[in-house]
This record gives C-alpha cells, sequence and structure tokens, in this order.
C-alpha cells in the first residue's frame, strides 16, 4: 500500500527496538504524526510487529486506539484492554502481525473529555449519548497515519482484527487493502456489558456472542 508521491505525508519513522512481553519479543517502531493540518498533529503512535510482515498479503493487523483507564488503571467499564491482549496473544499464534497503536484516547475525544463522558454514563447515558450530551461526535478517531504505517514495512493487504464495521470503511476509504476482518470478541464484565452491548446496538459493532448471550438472557 504505497502512498502516493503527490499525497502529503501524516506521519514520519523515529525509532525502535525489541520488546519482550508476555505474549513474546515484539519490535517497536515510533511514527510521528507530521501534517500540520492532521488530528492529533505530533503525536506519537506505535506498530508493534511480530514476525516477518515485510511485502506480506493478508498480515493480521489490529488498529488499536488507546485507552489510559483500562490497560494503564484496570477499568473494568470497557474491553479495550482484554482486545489488546487478545490481539497481541493471536498474532503470535498465527507467527505473523502488527498492532498500530494510534495515541487517540477516548474513541478520538481526549482524556478529560473521556472522563466527563464516564460521568454522565455513571449518571443513566449510555456511550454515545453521554458524547452527545457533551456536543461530541460518536467516533472522532482518524486513521491516516495507518496506510503510511503499513506502507513503511511494504505489507499489500491486511486482515484487520476487529468487530468496528465504521473503522473498516474508513481505512478502506484510506486505501488499505482488507482481504477480511478477524473479530476479536471478549468476555464481559458486570461492569462493561452495558458499554458492549451499546457498541452492538447503537454502533453496529459485529458481537455475535453478544447477541447470542442476551438472546438467551431474553428467553
Amino acid at each position: 500500500m504505497p502512498t502516493s508521491p503527490e499525497s502529503p505525508r501524516h506521519s514520519e519513522w523515529l525509532a525502535s527496538t525489541d520488546l519482550p512481553t508476555s505474549n513474546g519479543v515484539f519490535a517497536m517502531h515510533v511514527f510521528r504524526t507530521t501534517a500540520p493540518d492532521a488530528t492529533h498533529s505530533h503525536q506519537e503512535h506505535v506498530a508493534l510487529v511480530y514476525g516477518d510482515v515485510t511485502g506480506k498479503a493478508g498480515l493480521p493487523v489490529r488498529v488499536h486506539s488507546e485507552c489510559l483507564t483500562g490497560e494503564v488503571f484496570g477499568s473494568l467499564k470497557c474491553d479495550c484492554r482484554d482486545q489488546l491482549d487478545m490481539a497481541l496473544s493471536e498474532i503470535v499464534r498465527l507467527g505473523a502481525g502488527m498492532v498500530l497503536y494510534l495515541r487517540q484516547e477516548g474513541r478520538g475525544i481526549g482524556l478529560s473529555n473521556k472522563v466527563r463522558a464516564y460521568h454522565l454514563q455513571s449518571r443513566g447515558y449510555d456511550t454515545v449519548d453521554a458524547n452527545r450530551v457533551l456536543g461530541l461526535p460518536d467516533d472522532a478517531r482518524s486513521y491516516e497515519v495507518v496506510p503510511e504505517m503499513l506502507a513503511h514495512f511494504d505489507v499489500r493487504s491486511i486482515r484487520l482484527m476487529t468487530n468496528n464495521p465504521d473503522k473498516l470503511a474508513k481505512l478502506t476509504a484510506l486505501g488499505v487493502k482488507v482481504d477480511d476482518c478477524l473479530p476479536v470478541i471478549t468476555e464481559p464484565n458486570q461492569h462493561s456489558i452495558g458499554y458492549i452491548q451499546t457498541k452492538r446496538q447503537r454502533m453496529g459493532h459485529a458481537l455475535p456472542e453478544l447477541a447470542e448471550e442476551e438472546a438467551v438472557q431474553t428467553r
């Protein structure tokens, strides 16, 4: 997925090193957004690469947005940490792939707005309506850096690890060749079940196991 010479670049490669993790040793590459009109300009993003990915087609790739509350503090309100852990484990099992970790907290609204939305959720709003009460979009994430991160490794096409049709549509519109999607289904808990239901019911996420679980509960 090479970028066109006429297209403005949105990122630059900065540094890399091997990173031993509980799942295996990944190569960690840091990129930075550079286009002055890009969302989250000058933000640093990470490609966690496992195995031989150069020139590959059909490479398993998780495009994952930062979640400080879930991934650092262990919040049970969302499934972000579980999805990240599952993606890393599955990539190792498959032998090659990458996680593109984008620094766009709270589906792109930022940490403070995410906390404000959490407060509204504690008062009965779901994640969609909480954003709207704050005058924010349902999903403010952007993915302009993704084609360039993939092009850095000469990745030809990907198998996108996601349940989110909007992410698939946005990446495809940016020129990313997606061969198919690999579901990332996690087990909900009592704190995350409402959030995950909202993602399925109002945001179109493909969550067949949760849909079946809900069907059983309503029989």
